[in-house]
């Protein structure tokens, strides 16, 4: 079973657009080094969106290569397509992944049973840990407790990472679903509350900057011990908000940015973060204890 501290890692490009594989080696070495406990590549954080099929493989393998099996590598191989997310959950198969993150299907709003079709078509296709990802705003369309419990009885079905924000829906997939499958947070902000609640991790945008740190907050909600992990996020709750104040991955691109850990660059149509919101992230920087 993947636990902890799981980042949805970026996708770093040179300024003309093309991916940046030294600076992604060297995120994936600091990511290692600071006690993160898996990797996701190619997610939404990735921009995933926008890489074509080639650079989608390429990126799962030469992750799964570099990672060398120390921590956990788990795909992003979700589609609106179910032929298109099986071929990327059979490549991500195929180079060794050891999980797959399926998003809901985005833009054709398909029913609850459209859905549970999907989701069991591309499990029953490729015999690979998959882990569902319910992330509502960016979807259009909401998958729903019921019809988690119906896929969680589908044996590859292992996880979901429960993105819509929402405790009262966390709870409710907690009290339904985990005996089955393994909940996670997708939500910076509410991850430690999910994790005190029986959560086994936190798929997170905020590890992406303070690796170390998120990588404690979830060691110790795991253990239970409230008290220390509260001490631990404390510093961290303004960076969870202010991460999100224009679509991710803007945000998180720009500060690592100017923490000089990749170049400040993104495809179209995501451009750098507005000027009005640089000062805003950058004291949520510093309340992290970020030097900026």
């Amino acid at each position: 079973m993947i636990e902890g501290s799981i980042v949805a890692i970026v996708t770093p490009m040179l300024a003309n657009g093309e991916i940046d594989y030294p600076a992604f080696d060297r995120l994936i070495e600091w990511h290692i080094a600071s006690g993160t406990d898996a990797i996701v590549v190619v997610g939404t954080t990735g921009e995933s969106p926008t890489l074509s099929e080639q650079e989608h493989c390429a990126l799962v393998r030469h992750c799964v290569e570099k990672v060398a099996k120390r921590i956990p590598v788990i795909a992003g191989t979700g589609s609106n397509s179910t032929r298109e997310a099986i071929f990327f959950t059979q490549a991500a198969r195929e180079y060794g992944a050891d999980a797959c993150l399926l998003v809901v299907p985005y833009y054709n709003k398909p029913s609850q049973e459209g859905l549970y079709q999907h989701f069991k078509a591309v499990a029953e296709a490729v015999d690979i840990p998959q882990i569902l990802y319910n992330v509502p705003s960016r979807t259009g369309i909401d998958l729903l407790p019921s019809t988690v419990s119906r896929l969680a009885d589908i044996p590859n079905i292992v996880g979901i990472k429960e993105a819509s924000g929402s405790m009262e829906r966390c709870r409710e997939l907690l009290r339904t679903c985990a005996d089955r499958i393994s909940i996670y947070g997708g939500d910076d902000a509410t991850a430690l509350e999910l994790m005190l609640a029986g959560g086994k991790g936190n798929i997170s945008v905020t590890g992406n900057l303070v690796p170390q740190q998120m990588h404690d907050l979830c060691r110790l909600a795991l253990q239970g011990d409230a008290e220390a992990a509260a001490r631990v996020n404390a510093p961290l709750e303004m960076l969870h908000d202010k991460l999100f104040v224009e679509g991710n991955p803007v945000p998180v691109k720009w500060a690592m940015a100017k923490l000089g850990l990749i170049q400040a660059s993104l495809r179209l149509p995501l451009v750098e973060l507005s000027p009005g919101f640089h000062s805003t992230l950058l004291e949520a920087m510093r309340k992290a204890g970020l030097s900026v």
